[in-house]
């Protein structure tokens, strides 16, 4: 098995074993009940971990966490003029659906 990285939380970290999952990735979540000792422990030894449970995966793995978290965002500007960012596909000022 090889740790792959850390995770900010254990939502992430379980978002990112899924996606691997899904890729044919085998991931498994480490240290997700370790948060509860933040204190008593130092704070970056209590986050959730990713771990691969095949090592010759890494190259794959790494490179399908680095394109998660480089999404490239979306910008479209919709009929009332509002310009609408992010991964939104309504206006949030008049409720237009994003054109196809």
């Amino acid at each position: 098995m090889l740790r792959l990285t850390q995770a900010p939380n254990i939502a992430i970290a379980t978002l990112w074993v899924d996606t691997l999952c899904e890729a044919g990735i085998a991931a498994s979540v480490q240290r997700q009940y370790l948060l509860a000792a933040a204190g008593h422990l130092p704070p970056d030894q209590c986050l959730p971990e990713v771990w691969l449970t095949h090592e010759q995966q890494e190259p794959q793995a790494r490179q399908l966490l680095d394109d998660l978290q480089h999404v490239p965002q979306r910008r479209w500007f919709c009929r009332c003029g509002e310009s609408v960012e992010g991964g939104f596909e309504q206006c949030w000022s008049c409720g237009t659906l994003m054109p196809v």
